[in-house]
């Protein structure tokens, strides 16, 4: 990858899953320029960065940026479409939102890794105008008629992208219906040699999350507060009261808050099963609980049907599914749960997980970038 090249990305608040793409893509583009909407990566967490200057937009001044950046999102199309890139011969987008929606001059080629179409101007919509309190009202109206029109600027900028990247069939099914377009699937890479297989489990389960309401977190603690099974969770985030008041006065459940990822990987070593109610569009921390051989008890629509095999599947079973994001569809998965536990290998469950490995990202990536620049 000797072009010229800028890589885009939507915003750098966090290290997240979308960051790690991110850090690997620069790791493949070692001389490439690094744009984003806004940074707030502290200094001493850019590591994952290269310690890349960021170039940014006007958004990185507005008032409380750092955190109400969503808040902005009315003039984020106008912001993306501010960056000069008119000098790079190859733009690479990394996007969740509007980092595809780039200018480009004729000549370029443009190939986007997208991590979902934009979730508020498609599929949910719906979801995010009722859990931000905008689904009434003249405020609702108005955020409505806002979202319209952004989802028709985020299908018009579709056309200056070259080759579409999905991290999922899933996403890859999305991309179609939202876009129109064909995308080429490579999975997210996942360290899964920063977690050790343990083959002695412990008698309990485990969910590890940020509590956001599309997380679902409330139900995992809800089904165990009704089957009395010991359940560790970990986690914070804006839904930590609701999940407290579904733990509340259950010695079964243990609420640990926010835990250091050593930490936390010592409870996904030792977990029973992990449970993962979200329906994602890949889903990181499952294949990660894999990595460790703890099998998963999951939510399944999403990424995590492609990532956890079921006993009606193949032998090697590596989790079970339930079709509901309700309670009541959880405990009757953790039931068949308890019924197969004898069929999950904790060593079959770690070689599921090695096939999201990164040095698979990196041999993928850059084979379908050398294949785009050599024409095929």
């Amino acid at each position: 990858m000797k072009l010229k090249t800028a890589v885009v990305h939507d915003w750098l608040v966090t290290y997240a899953g979308s960051e790690r793409v991110l850090e690997q893509i620069l790791k493949l583009c070692p001389g490439s320029d690094l744009f984003s909407l806004i940074d707030f990566i502290p200094k001493n967490e850019r590591g994952f960065l290269l310690d890349k200057h960021v170039e940014t937009s006007f958004i990185q001044k507005f008032p409380f940026a750092k955190k109400r950046y969503r808040d902005y999102l009315p003039f984020m199309p106008f912001a993306i479409g501010r960056f000069n890139l008119s000098g790079y011969e190859l733009i690479i987008s990394s996007s969740h939102s509007v980092a595809k929606g780039v200018k480009k001059r004729p000549g370029q080629i443009h190939i986007c890794y997208c991590h979902t179409p934009m979730r508020y101007a498609w599929d949910l919509k719906e979801q995010y105008l009722r859990e931000s309190g905008l689904d009434r009202g003249i405020k609702g109206y108005l955020a409505d008629r806002i979202l319209s029109r952004i989802r028709g600027w985020d299908y018009s900028t579709a056309s200056g992208v070259d080759h579409f990247i999905a991290n999922s069939n899933y996403i890859k099914d999305r991309i179609k219906r939202a876009y129109g377009r064909d995308a080429h699937v490579i999975y997210p890479p996942v360290d899964t040699g920063s977690f050790r297989l343990e083959e002695k489990k412990e008698d309990f389960y485990l969910a590890v999350s940020r509590m956001v309401p599309y997380k679902k977190m409330d139900i995992i603690a809800e089904a165990f507060s009704d089957n009395g099974l010991p359940l560790v969770i970990i986690g914070d985030g804006p839904d930590y009261e609701k999940v407290r008041a579904k733990a509340k006065g259950k010695k079964n459940i243990a609420l640990l808050g926010f835990q250091a990822g050593e930490v936390m990987k010592e409870y996904m070593r030792k977990a029973k099963a992990f449970v993962f109610a979200a329906e994602e569009d890949f889903g990181i921390v499952p294949v990660e609980a894999q990595a460790c051989g703890t099998p998963v008890i999951a939510y399944g629509k999403g990424g995590a049907l492609e990532t956890v095999i079921s006993p009606d599947e193949a032998e090697g079973p590596t989790g079970v599914f339930f079709n509901e994001q309700n309670s009541r569809s959880l405990n009757e998965a953790v039931e068949r749960f308890e019924s197969n536990r004898d069929k999950f290998d904790p060593h079959k469950i770690r070689a599921n997980a090695e096939r999201f490995g990164i040095e698979r990202f990196r041999k993928e990536f850059r084979d379908f970038v050398n294949g785009v620049l050599a024409g095929k």
